[in-house]
């Protein structure tokens, strides 16, 4: 069995999102997601985030058909030891990573970056609604 992770905030679920999973969940037979803890989403992308809880994008994502299990975490130690647990082969992260240190990449067996699709991003979604108000 392959087991595949990807890990984010995944704070407003859009279609880069789904593409992102759906490519993770076709590397392997198993996708685990970890998701960060509210505190460390405020901590990475300030006091406004996140948007929805970390229980509400659990739960969003847990109804993906792709999405095996869902975790988080609240720091990098954290991150690791969730690595090691699920035993973890392949991590999929975004192509931004590609020559920047990808935390946990040693230990797994490969690591794949995925190219961003169409430019959506969770900061772009909400600075876009908020121009709107």
């Amino acid at each position: 069995m392959i087991n595949v992770w990807v890990n984010g905030c995944f704070d407003i679920l859009h279609v880069g999102h789904i593409e992102l999973l759906e490519y993770a969940k076709s590397l392997g037979d198993k996708l685990i997601v970890g998701i960060d803890v509210d505190q460390r989403v405020k901590e990475l992308k300030g006091q406004n985030r996140p948007f929805n809880t970390t229980k509400d994008r659990k739960k969003m994502l847990e109804s993906l058909r792709c999405v095996d299990v869902v975790t988080f975490f609240k720091d990098e130690g954290e991150l690791k030891k969730h690595i090691k647990k699920y035993n973890i082969d392949i991590m999929v992260v975004g192509d931004d990573y590609k020559d920047k240190y990808v935390v946990g990449s040693e230990l797994v067996k490969d690591v794949f970056f995925f190219k961003k699709v169409g430019g959506y991003s969770t900061t772009s979604i909400l600075k876009s609604n908020n121009k709107k108000k």
